[in-house]
């Protein structure tokens, strides 16, 4: 679950444009924006390595 918006931190990501193609697929069949589906992928990423609860 995301921090209030006080807690997070913004920066700049660069991917190729195939990458992007395929994040802004994979948001849609979820319903998020890519930015949300990165924040996921990051979060479940995150709680798999035991790094967050």
């Amino acid at each position: 679950m995301p921090k209030p918006s006080s807690d997070i931190k913004s920066f700049v990501l660069r991917v190729d444009s195939k990458t992007w193609e395929a994040l802004e697929k994979w948001a849609a069949d979820e319903f998020r924006s890519v930015n949300g589906q990165l924040q996921w992928i990051i979060a479940e990423a995150l709680r798999k390595s035991g790094r967050m609860k």
